[in-house]
């Protein structure tokens, strides 16, 4: 079929997506529109087509023999595209190079360091995008493979478990969980915090970000055999950042990320109360599509350079 006669690629967009995630609601939540542009855009290629792709049933969808025969050749079309933008990026007279994190670590960890990566390499634009919308693989409907191309992303850096199928994954640290607050807490005339049982008197700040594995209050009590405290008391912040500004100002005692509060610690904004931390069972991790050839030179760059910062850093 020529080019020319092709269905609207928007329509093709959306069905890939319907056809890879099983649903209607993952595909529109996906690509940004509602459910019901992409129940939309699915009837307008079958009626381009002339024939039926996706049976709706109840509470699932299943695809026809034509539809399951063509969605290979259709995903392999548009990771085709997404490579051929990255080739014509990648030929300017600046290489580019787009790296995902969370927010906390791109504030907290990286930014600090990024004068060294630019001195090292002036001839890479870097974009750094921070955000909490990366879906981990163990979610099971998205790879973030497919994450990686939809949004044009040549790196992201991952707090999990380590296990991301059709990525190349390198670890940066692991990292341990700590109780945070204002040094002026320590010797508060009222209720001065000098042991773990102190905290019953202390308001407790905790991390509701959504993420598998965040440090949480209650382990870190039972391993440090401390009974009395209530957990569920306190504030919550749908932030890390947002927690942390709160146990500066000396508003409660937070448990928090070690390495992420390392530098306000070394600058006196914060200090660890109590000499006991508790390892977390994930990590830092750097990834990239395996599959994807294009940037080659400034991705190798970049994790090259963040491997000797996180091995300088673990060693210091």
């Amino acid at each position: 079929m020529p080019t020319s006669h092709l269905p609207p690629l928007t329509a093709l967009r959306t069905f890939e997506a319907v056809a890879r995630l099983k649903s209607f609601t993952k595909a529109a939540n996906e690509l940004y529109v509602t459910r019901a542009a992409v129940s939309h855009q699915i009837k307008n290629l079958e009626d381009y087509l002339g024939f039926q792709l996706i049976h709706r049933q109840t509470r699932s969808i299943a695809l026809t023999p034509a539809a399951e025969a063509a969605l290979p050749k259709l995903r392999e079309g548009f990771n085709n595209l997404s490579d051929a933008v990255h080739l014509m990026s990648s030929h300017q007279t600046n290489e580019n190079l787009t790296v995902w994190m969370a927010p906390s670590f791109a504030s907290k960890w990286l930014v600090p360091r990024l004068h060294s990566f630019s001195l090292k390499y002036p001839e890479i634009d870097m974009q750094i995008s921070g955000t909490t919308g990366l879906v981990d693989a163990e979610d099971g409907n998205v790879s973030m493979e497919e994450i990686f191309r939809a949004n044009n992303v040549d790196v992201a850096i991952r707090f999990g478990s380590g296990n991301y199928p059709g990525c190349a994954v390198d670890k940066l640290f692991s990292v341990k969980a700590i109780p945070m607050c204002s040094p002026d807490l320590l010797n508060n005339p009222d209720k001065p915090l000098k042991t773990p049982e102190d905290l019953k008197f202390h308001t407790l700040l905790h991390d509701n970000t959504d993420y598998k594995g965040r440090p949480e209050w209650k382990p870190w009590l039972k391993h440090a055999g401390v009974t009395g405290v209530k957990v569920d008391r306190g504030l919550r912040f749908n932030h890390v950042s947002l927690a942390m500004d709160a146990a500066i100002d000396g508003q409660g005692v937070l448990m928090g990320i070690e390495m992420l509060a390392r530098s306000d610690i070394e600058a006196g904004r914060l200090c660890q109360p109590f000499d006991l931390s508790l390892p977390l069972e994930r990590s830092y991790y750097v990834i990239r599509p395996e599959s994807m050839d294009s940037n080659r030179h400034a991705v190798d760059a970049f994790i090259e350079w963040i491997l000797e910062e996180a091995k300088l850093d673990q060693d210091n």
